[in-house]
Formats: structure tokens, C-alpha cells, sequence
């Protein structure tokens, strides 16, 4: 009897699917940091260390840490001005891409700089492109990058959206932090356009999301996909055909591997009504044309999976943030509900993350970020299941940076790490979605270093498994590294 009991277990156990991570987390000593004035970046795994970015009144400097966390140099990055706009780093196994913009007057400078494994600049910094700021001085970002899969293709731009065309300003860049290419080109429209995400593959195509917003919701009636090769002079349109649907929320991603684009959106009837479906789409780089594009409409039994009062409002304010593609031509599409509000108010309603005062401006901006939904289509645009991470996250004047999530995704299983917060408390909670779309959702074992507030939306996967987090404590910053 007890052999039979012990085999059933065993069979019981073989069959049940339990989508769960075991986490080991390790955070790092504290540094002095200011959240308002201070700048901060999780950089990534060089020459077998992990690197964090910190800047202080102290100047710029990088921290290297080994597997335990324990701070092993620090790099005081000299070749910084003073006056650091913004920065962003690409690792390799044996050297780091600083790129940076610097305020010098009425300029902003975007420069490139190759570093070592030991984060050691290596020749000189180079001038990659400058722009006037105006009489207001520095107002927004001047200049994007972007990377391919491989690394091997960077690319440095300025879009500007501007009447009746979008003008494009890119130089390529190899690993070497070496200029390639250069071009400036613009795609002229009949209507105001604006320009979206911008991707580069591995052979050091562009592509750039273009669309015309109409109406009061700012919906797309029309959309590209904008294709510009290295040391091309125009870009190439490809037009997603919305017939008398208007699009929204459109994300594209490149698979190197198959030779596509993919686009994942949202959709309406009416250019201010309710979005009614989601958008798939796949663009093939070889026969230069769509093999696939689907309109999927929502229905009222997914509906009233969603945490909404109002049924037909329940799929608003979502934005997709991720696209999955699967093997067999299906695909996982992931997105979150975001919206911000503004408040006119001496007395506005506070949330756990405040950084309001009465000392500031009487309209307080209120950053919402709620539900997680994650739908799983096979081939066919047959939806496979669906999954919801309830969570609402209300915060004042902090850019919402404790909100939102992070994803790792192992491949059998996507894993959301995020803050879990009301007035008083809050907490780390990790969801894990398996393949079979099985939702699991238990707090995080994080406990050590007087348990910091996280932030999860700022944190890198440096390895397969293994994700570091950004964390704060009063006037102090630490970081977690986790491992699944």
C-alpha cells in the first residue's frame, strides 16, 4: 500500500506544472545617493564583473562587483564634463561603449567613448553630433540609440517630428565605437506624422515606426514600418493596411534569426472609441512585403477576465511592452495599463511613493500603472490563453520609477517582478506565467540590507537567469542582484 501511495505521489508530481523561480538575492553595500539630483544605471556584465553607473556630486564614476556582491574597484570616469545630460552604456565581454551628452553652452554633445573590461577609457572620446538647445536651454532628448542583437551595429540618431515630414539624422557605429555610416534623410507625408520606436537588425537595417495620429485620442490612421540600409538616401515605406480601423500602442521587433519584423498593437472602430482588438503583424525582409497581418478582435469572455468595472472600457489605457514570437508562428503579446493624470490640488491624494510637497507647483501629476495582461495566439490568431497580474500602482511626482515591472523570460516561463504598494506598505511580488499561461504569484524572498524600496523597471538581465536591481533607502542606493 505504501508503494502504491509513493508511486501515485510521483505521477502526481510528474504531471503537475508549477511555473515557479527559486530566487536568491544578494544585495550590495549602500552608496550616498540623491534621488532629484543624482543619476544612476544598472550597466551590465564585463570581463567576468558586473558594472552600475553613478553619478553624484562626487563627479561619474563606474562600481565593479563580483557574484557576491561585494564591490571590488571603482572607475572615476574623469573624461565626463561636468555637465552630463544623459548616458547609456553597451557591454561586451571585454570592453563597455559609453555614449553620453554633455551641455557645452548652448550645445548639446552627443559623444562615443570605448572602455575596457576594467572600465578604462581606450584612445579618445569622439564627437558623434551637437544640437542648439534654444533660449530655454536642454528641454528633452536630443539624441537616441539604439543596438542590434549581435552588437555589432549602433546606431546614434535625432528624429525630429517637423510639419509635414519626420527628418532622420543617424550615424552607424561598430563595436569599436568607430563612425561607419552616416545619412540624413525625411519622410514626407500628406498629414502631420510622428515617429515611433526605432530598431537596427543585425545587418545594420533601420527600422523605424512612422504614423499619422488623428482625433482626440491621438490614434494612428495610418501606419509604416520605415526601412533605411546603411548609406541609403530614402527610406523605404511599408504601410500597414488599417482599412477603417485606427491603430494604437504599436511595438515592433526584429528576428534576426527568421528575417522578420513584428508588429503587436491595439485597435479601434472609431478614432476615439474603445479599443475593440489587437493588431499582429509580420513583415518579411527577403520578399519585402507582409506575410501576415491580423485584426483580433476582443471578446466578452476576455473581457471579464480584466479587474474592469466597465466592460467596454477594459482593455483602455493599455500599452504593449512586449512582443514574443514563437516557433510555430504564434505569439505572446504583453502589455500594461498606463495612463497619467494631473491634479490641481494643495491636498492630493498620496500614495506610498510621494514626492510631492506643498513647496511645488498646485497641479500634482499622478502616475498610474495597473494590471499586467499576457495573450498567447498560435498561428491561426487562435487565442491559446490568457493571463492577468493584478496590481495597482499610484504614485506622485516620481516619474512613477517604483511602478510598472520588470520581465525575465527563460523561455519556458515569463517571470514579473514588481512593487506591490498601498499608503503604508510595500513589498516585492514576483508572478510567474508558464507555457501553459498558469499564473503564480507569491512574495519575494528579499529580505536583508533594511529592505529598500526596488525598482524594478530600471533593472537589467545581466545573465540568463539572473537580473540586478536598482534599490533605494533614504539618501542611499544599493543594488540586488537576483537570481532565478
Amino acid at each position: 500500500m505504501d508503494m502504491i501511495r509513493r508511486l501515485l505521489f510521483i505521477v502526481a508530481i510528474a504531471f503537475t506544472v508549477i511555473p515557479s523561480f527559486a530566487q536568491e538575492v544578494t544585495y550590495s553595500r549602500y552608496d550616498k545617493f540623491d534621488f532629484r539630483n543624482d543619476a544612476y544605471s544598472v550597466v551590465g556584465m564585463c570581463g567576468g564583473l558586473t558594472y552600475t553607473y553613478i553619478r553624484n556630486e562626487d563627479g561619474s564614476r563606474l562600481d565593479a562587483y563580483n557574484d557576491s556582491m561585494n564591490k571590488v574597484a571603482s572607475v572615476i570616469l574623469d573624461f565626463f564634463p561636468s555637465r552630463i545630460y544623459q548616458v547609456r552604456f553597451i557591454t561586451y565581454s571585454d570592453r563597455m561603449i559609453a555614449l553620453y551628452q554633455a551641455l557645452e553652452g548652448n550645445k548639446v554633445v552627443q559623444y562615443a567613448a570605448l572602455l575596457d573590461e576594467n572600465g578604462l577609457l581606450h584612445g579618445k572620446p569622439i564627437e558623434i553630433g551637437s544640437i542648439r538647445t534654444g533660449i530655454f536651454g536642454a528641454t528633452r532628448n536630443y539624441f537616441s540609440a539604439s543596438y542590434s542583437d549581435n552588437k555589432q551595429q549602433i546606431i546614434v540618431y535625432s528624429a525630429t517630428d517637423k510639419g509635414n515630414e519626420i527628418v532622420f539624422d543617424c550615424k552607424w557605429l561598430n563595436e569599436d565605437a568607430k563612425v561607419t555610416s552616416a545619412v540624413k534623410v525625411s519622410f514626407p507625408t500628406e498629414n502631420t506624422p510622428e515617429h515611433g520606436e526605432v530598431n537596427v537588425a543585425n545587418d545594420g537595417t533601420v527600422f523605424m515606426a512612422a504614423y499619422t495620429p488623428i482625433g482626440s485620442q491621438n490614434y494612428a490612421d495610418q501606419y509604416w514600418i520605415l526601412k533605411l540600409k546603411p548609406g541609403a538616401t530614402a527610406f523605404e515605406a511599408k504601410e500597414l493596411q488599417l482599412g477603417d480601423r485606427y491603430a494604437t500602442s504599436g511595438y515592433t521587433k526584429i528576428d534576426n534569426q527568421n528575417g522578420k519584423v513584428y508588429f503587436g498593437g491595439f485597435y479601434s472602430n472609431e478614432k476615439n472609441g474603445n479599443f475593440d482588438g489587437l493588431i499582429y503583424a509580420s513583415y518579411d525582409i527577403a520578399e519585402d512585403k507582409y506575410t501576415v497581418q491580423r485584426f483580433i478582435s476582443f471578446d466578452s469572455e476576455l473581457a471579464g477576465q480584466t479587474s474592469a468595472r466597465r466592460k467596454e472600457h477594459a482593455f483602455d489605457n493599455y500599452i504593449v511592452r512586449q512582443l514574443i514570437a514563437k516557433n510555430d508562428g504564434g505569439f505572446v503579446l504583453i502589455s500594461e495599463i498606463n495612463f497619467i493624470t494631473t491634479r490641481s490640488s494643495f491636498a492630493p491624494g498620496f500614495g506610498y511613493y510621494s514626492f510631492y510637497t506643498p513647496y511645488m507647483s498646485s497641479t500634482v501629476r499622478e502616475y498610474h500603472y495597473n494590471d499586467i495582461m499576457a495573450l498567447s495566439y498560435n498561428k491561426d490568431g487562435v487565442r491559446e490563453w490568457s493571463s492577468f497580474i493584478l496590481k495597482q500602482q499610484y504614485s506622485q511626482e516620481d516619474d512613477g520609477v517604483f511602478s510598472s515591472y520588470a520581465l525575465l523570460n527563460s523561455g519556458g516561463t515569463l517571470a514579473f517582478l514588481y512593487n506591490d504598494f498601498d499608503i503604508r506598505h510595500s513589498r516585492i511580488q514576483l508572478s510567474t506565467v508558464g507555457a501553459d499561461g498558469r499564473t503564480e504569484t507569491h512574495g519575494l524572498a528579499a529580505a536583508g540590507n533594511d529592505n529598500p524600496d526596488w525598482l524594478p523597471r530600471s533593472s537589467k538581465q545581466i545573465a540568463g537567469r539572473v537580473m540586478l536591481v536598482p534599490c533605494f533607502r533614504k539618501k542611499q542606493i544599493c543594488f540586488a542582484r537576483v537570481e532565478f
